[in-house]
């Protein structure tokens, strides 16, 4: 079973998965990465939430930032968000993940900061 799955909305964000699995490898946490956006492949983030039995989710995502939202719409297990800077400096996307409903908690990162999700997806494992 993976510890972590990292899920990114877009391959134009393969730099900041990059910063998450650099972390997670050199922590020694099994994970996977995959590719899918909420709202062109929404089947298919279903699909790998459903399916990965991962326990932390990593969701990186730009300008609307949904995917992190949809994740923990699907599960009660851990996710944390990674807003990617695209437009507006990153906080279209920022303020997407920060202002999830009461009942669909998403951790939050700074923009870009994928080194963050992994140290903190780590710290929950490590509980």
């Amino acid at each position: 079973m993976t510890d972590v799955m990292v899920i990114a909305g877009s391959k134009s964000d393969e730099k900041i998965v990059n910063k998450v699995t650099d972390v997670l490898k050199q922590e020694n946490v099994s994970f996977s990465a995959e590719y899918a956006s909420a709202h062109r492949e929404p089947e298919k983030v279903a699909k790998i939430v459903k399916e990965c039995g991962a326990k932390v989710f990593i969701a990186i995502a730009g300008l609307s930032a949904a995917l992190p939202g949809v994740v923990a719409s699907l599960t009660k297990k851990p996710v944390i968000g990674v807003p990617v800077e695209s437009k507006l400096g990153g906080l279209d996307a920022l303020l997407s993940i920060v202002q999830m409903p009461k009942g669909v908690p998403v951790a939050t990162v700074g923009i870009d900061n994928g080194q963050n999700a992994a140290y903190l997806a780590k710290r929950i494992l490590d509980l």
